[in-house]
């Protein structure tokens, strides 16, 4: 696909189950019978991605009709990319007020507002796909989630996950940790803090204007995703050197949030619909993202593109350069001090678990 036209582009059901059995009757009081609800709802989903994006925009697109389908028609989604409803970077705060019931994001887009929103994201040499999964199920994490966005009156939903990314495109070749002074870098959450202690400046800004940016030469250097979504965006064009591994987020939980008020109006058979689906979504996403990433990072390697691995001295400055970060995060935000020893409680014994199956 060209990435003209990429970017162009990008810009259960209530199923009635009769009883009947030879030469018996049910006979059910309307006292007993369960409520049905007729009522309709057409609500508003703004996303941080393009328009129909693969994979993340077209995640929330399922997602949407997933739920139409479940509930027969009783919650219809319309789903706003980036910039049709709100600019990218404001659907947050539209879910908080109102302007629209739920969206589609990544919480360290919120830093600003919650500090340890970032938390539920990823963390910089933190845990993976896997382990972070298990710990907000089962670890407490997505509890202290919920907590935190309840003072936005949001409640979020793990849906989605791009996996573990690489670690970027560079016009600069990384040979230390000082090649990386100086340098504009598109890199959002903790991993941006940690670049800036490394003397280099993070920039913020949403997927579309990225890489006119790196064209330009508004920025150096940019992480974006994985191969899939790299190649498509052209970076391997306008870029010398693509690194890995993606120490700033060795897992990216992609995330529903609904305004709570509009949330709480529903029926609780479309409540937990919801939830349904969004779990649907973090199995959907994923696979996606594995399966299209490992399929374009051979496409690249075929065509030429220079691919190389952070020099290991690199990755132990930015450990510890990490650590630093993310203890005055937590230094300076209760929340975040809560959330973090939560966390590293948890990987500290699923470290100990994952040695056990994998020796």
């Amino acid at each position: 696909m060209e990435r003209r036209k990429f970017l162009k582009t990008a810009g259960l059901g209530a199923a009635a189950v009769g009883l009947a059995s030879a030469g018996c009757k049910l006979s059910v009081s309307s006292k007993d019978a369960p409520a049905i609800h007729t009522k309709t709802y057409e609500w508003k989903m703004v996303t941080s991605w393009m328009p129909h994006f693969p994979i993340l925009g077209e995640g929330a697109d399922k997602f949407a009709a997933d739920v139409s389908t479940m509930t027969g028609g009783k919650l219809k989604i319309k789903v706003f990319g980036g910039g049709e409803l709100v600019p990218a970077l404001e659907s947050f705060d539209a879910v908080s007020m109102g302007v629209a019931e739920m969206g589609h994001a990544a919480a360290y887009y919120w830093a600003g507002k919650a500090p340890a929103a970032q938390f539920f994201t990823s963390l910089p040499f933190g845990m993976n796909t896997r382990q972070t999964y298990t710990w907000l199920y089962e670890g407490g994490g997505l509890d202290l989630w919920r907590e935190l966005y309840s003072h936005f009156n949001i409640i979020p939903f793990p849906c989605g996950n791009t996996g573990a990314q690489t670690g970027g495109w560079y016009n600069r070749e990384i040979k230390t940790v000082n090649d990386l002074k100086g340098l504009k870098i598109r890199m959002p959450g903790i991993g941006g803090k940690v670049i800036g202690e490394a003397g280099a400046t993070a920039i913020l800004s949403p997927g579309g204007e990225i890489y006119t940016n790196l064209e330009r030469g508004v920025i150096d250097a940019t992480e974006w995703i994985g191969p899939y979504h790299d190649y498509l965006m052209g970076f391997h064009k306008i870029a010398k050197y693509y690194y890995y591994p993606g120490w700033h987020e060795p897992t990216g939980v992609l995330e529903l949030f609904v305004n709570k008020t509009a949330y709480e109006s529903l029926p609780e058979e479309i409540q937990k619909i919801i939830a349904v689906a969004a779990d649907a979504a973090n199995f959907n996403i994923l696979a996606m993202f594995e399966a299209k990433n490992s399929e374009y990072l051979t496409k690249m390697k075929s065509e030429g593109v220079d691919i190389r691995k952070f020099p290991e001295d690199v990755l132990i400055i930015l450990r510890q350069l990490s650590e630093k970060v993310i203890s005055k995060i937590a230094a300076t935000d209760a929340f975040s001090a809560r959330v973090l020893d939560s966390y590293n409680l948890f990987r500290k014994n699923s470290v100990e678990w994952e040695k056990t199956q994998e020796g």
